[in-house]
């Protein structure tokens, strides 16, 4: 299955927004619209709010209420950044961010033990064999994380 393409921030923070509400979520959302604003932008000059190339750069954070405790923050790049109760996944395509989302509240992301070395991965399976994996830290095993081992 081929995710819907998502071509600005906006088409994805409307697409998190419609994940949110089939899980009854209540999400919050920042806009930081320019390039002065952005946090990859950071060498941007002083009242500077164009690219170079003339367009104006526009990112999101979205929190999502309830557990497990979920942000996405959206970058100009066509990526996104999603934190899952403590644990990190960076570069995921803005494409694949609904995906995500139902995956991780629809049960099927799950918590994997590693023994050597000890510790847990995060996984998170998405349709056409695509699957997230992000080392969980010695020590940041939420309770909704340590519910999630299989």
């Amino acid at each position: 299955m081929v995710p819907p393409h998502l071509p600005t921030t906006e088409a994805a923070v409307t697409a998190i927004r419609a994940v949110a509400d089939e899980y009854e979520l209540e999400p919050t959302v920042t806009h930081d619209i320019g390039a002065d604003q952005t946090s990859r932008r950071t060498a941007a000059g002083a009242f500077t709010a164009l690219d170079p190339d003339g367009s104006l750069p526009h990112e999101a954070f979205v929190e999502l209420g309830g557990s497990p405790d979920v942000t996405v923050q959206i970058f100009p790049e066509d990526d996104a950044k999603i934190t899952v109760d403590g644990v990190g996944f960076a570069d995921v395509p803005r494409d694949s961010v609904p995906a995500f989302l139902r995956s991780v509240y629809g049960g099927l992301a799950y918590v994997k033990p590693r023994f050597f070395p000890p510790g847990q991965w995060l996984i998170v399976p998405l349709p056409g064999d695509e699957t997230y994996k992000e080392l969980v830290l010695r020590g940041a095993l939420s309770p909704w994380l340590a519910r999630s081992i299989r």
